[in-house]
């Protein structure tokens, strides 16, 4: 059974992520699931003002499960088995570590869809980890709804 890394942050976005994984299951694809959340670091404020590294450390977690919520649901509702990862650091980074420490067999992100200058410029996470990777990894562009003549929405195939 194949082994899918869904970065997910609570974003739309990364709800694209799971909807195509769960797609590729719908199609017949025979998968499980990990959900991965990454967060900041503590601040040096927080260091200094909470004193207790085990309260931040559960404070990040707590954030991480927060932010998982709507994929867990989605997944719960599709009946597909995931498990969870929550980490503590640089997204991409702790990403491809999490890709490694859990040998999946691909990964799945949801991406803005920025252009290439903006992408060069601010750089993307989606962008790093697709790069730093050992196994493929799909890049899911978000798909914007419009408003056309008529008053329906489509999703914009260009966004």
């Amino acid at each position: 059974m194949l082994k899918i890394l869904i970065a997910v942050d609570g974003s739309e976005l990364s709800l694209d992520g799971v909807h195509h994984a769960l797609a590729l299951v719908g199609q017949g694809l025979k998968a499980s699931v990990v959900l991965a959340n990454v967060q900041e670091p503590a601040t040096l404020y927080e260091l200094v003002t909470t004193r207790d590294p085990d309260l931040i450390a559960a404070a990040s977690l707590e954030a991480g499960e927060h932010l998982m919520a709507s994929a867990r649901a989605l997944l719960d509702a599709a009946g597909v088995p995931y498990e969870t990862d929550i980490g503590v650091g640089d997204v991409a980074h702790t990403l491809v570590d999490m890709i490694e420490r859990s040998g999946c067999d691909m990964v799945v992100i949801g991406a803005k869809g920025q252009g290439a200058i903006t992408t060069a410029l601010l750089g993307s996470v989606s962008q790093e980890v697709a790069h730093a990777s050992p196994v493929p990894v799909t890049i899911v562009k978000h798909a914007e709804m419009i408003e056309t003549v008529g008053g329906d929405l489509v999703e914009d195939a260009e966004a």
